[in-house]
């Protein structure tokens, strides 16, 4: 696309494209909720214990899977947590407990979950645990995020009658396929890169890129540098191009680094662009 002014480019770049079901996954979490919900019920029995630390061991005793949920009512994903005192490191396993149960009701007096229980602060594990996951669930958000605009780029490519797509391609794939020498984009077969899309028309072959940053931070900045360079690369191989397709208003944070790649990128585009028909005059066979 010719002529084109950067300013006005980068003012249509958009502050989300999240879509429903980006905040939470409310299946997943169901599924980790209800993969510990007997342990959970077992462990309501202690809420409102006036001998928590005698009863908990009690339950342990007879119930040893119980231990597993603990981590989750500190919200840690993991099986094992440390914990230092004065008196050294401790590495406390749920699954294949390493201690005696005097140690666990200390890790369970100093973590506050003791009070948590007796003091009768929540009335449900089971409701508590869904809280819980909730919270987790929302770190998931930047996975899920990533994921944005590959979804939303695979959908123009789908409109296009007859397009030739591929998802997530390596370059030794893509060399092997179509009889490429992409040496000069590999470091001479040294780097393993793999694009998120490659479009095969009848004369070029389009590895496409996508992104999209609703926050800044020096990670952009790398970006825009590589795929500079990644673009002027492309360009000395015969019957290969490279095409990037990115947004979001995190790049107003490194808008400078951009207009350099802008400016002597031919293939770089944002949502405005693809609603506007780029792919259909990129790609139509």
């Amino acid at each position: 696309m010719e002529n084109r002014d950067f300013t006005t480019w980068l003012s249509t770049f958009r502050s989300s494209i999240a879509d429903y079901k980006y905040y939470i996954d409310f299946e997943k979490v169901r599924r980790n909720v209800d993969s510990i919900k007997i342990e959970l019920n077992l462990l309501n029995s202690l809420i409102g214990s006036n001998d928590i630390r005698q009863d908990f061991v009690k339950l342990v005793s007879r119930y040893p899977e119980t231990l597993k949920c603990i981590p989750l009512l500190l919200a840690v994903r993991t099986a094992q947590i440390s914990a230092v005192d004065e008196m050294g490191v401790f590495v406390y396993d749920f699954i294949k407990p390493c201690y005696d149960m005097e140690q666990y009701c200390y890790f369970m007096e100093q973590t506050g979950l003791f009070d948590l229980i007796s003091k009768h602060l929540i009335n449900n594990l089971y409701d508590y645990a869904t809280g819980v996951e909730v919270g987790l669930d929302s770190n998931g958000r930047k996975n899920r995020g990533g994921h944005l605009m590959e979804n939303l780029v695979e959908s123009y490519l789908k409109r296009i009658p007859g397009l030739e797509y591929y998802k997530e391609m390596y370059l030794a794939e893509i060399e092997k396929r179509w009889t490429l020498d992409l040496a000069a984009l590999s470091n001479e077969g040294k780097a393993a890169k793999r694009f998120d899309f490659v479009v095969k028309t009848p004369t070029i072959v389009y590895a496409i890129e996508t992104n999209f940053y609703s926050g800044g931070g020096s990670k952009l900045n790398e970006t825009a540098r590589s795929y500079k360079m990644l673009s002027q690369e492309a360009d000395t191989v015969d019957g290969f191009s490279f095409v990037w397709f990115t947004d979001g208003i995190g790049w107003n944070s490194a808008k400078k680094n951009l207009q350099e790649t802008f400016d002597v990128m031919e293939h770089v585009y944002n949502i405005s662009d693809i609603e506007n028909g780029i792919m259909e005059v990129l790609f139509t066979i």
